[in-house]
């Protein structure tokens, strides 16, 4: 449950990516088969909106009026896009366990990854963390998605 934990994490730092990237990797069937996503997480109209979505995240996130990552809003939302995205990375059986562990990962890095940022914005300002922070984001969570479905066949329980 390793990746449920790291994509928690990753959607403490953006809501939407993700989830977004779960969603896409269920469409092209790059999940694991007996994984604990919900089957709507495939379709192809959520995979492509919440893509759409995560593009919006990321340009809302160079504007200097976007509100922190940690008001209630956002933590709500990284805590569900943790959960969901955690469980779609968990054989099926462990679908309960792996979307507290996502929840709970995008709690606690939403205070890290906002703490972070905000000492980085003083010295390098908002949009250049916002680029910095995006590129890691993206990165991590392509790492973190790329080979899931590979891996839980080769895992057993």
């Amino acid at each position: 449950m390793i990746r449920s934990a790291l994509i928690g994490a990753l959607a403490g730092a953006r809501a939407i990516s993700p989830l977004a990237a779960v969603s896409a990797a269920a469409w092209r069937d790059e999940l694991p088969r007996d994984n604990g996503a919900p089957p709507l997480l495939g379709h192809p109209l959520l995979a492509a909106g919440t893509l759409a979505l995560a593009a919006g995240e990321m340009a809302g996130d160079k504007w200097s009026e976007a509100p922190d990552r940690i008001v209630a809003s956002g933590m709500a939302a990284r805590i569900v896009t943790g959960a969901v995205a955690g469980m779609a990375l968990a054989p099926k059986h462990q679908r309960v366990a792996a979307g507290l562990i996502g929840a709970a990962a995008a709690a606690g890095a939403a205070y890290l990854t906002f703490s972070a940022r905000m000492a980085a914005l003083r010295r390098y300002g908002q949009v250049t963390t916002g680029f910095v922070e995006d590129a890691l984001l993206l990165a991590g969570t392509a790492a973190v998605v790329r080979g899931a479905k590979d891996q839980a066949t080769t895992t057993k329980p």
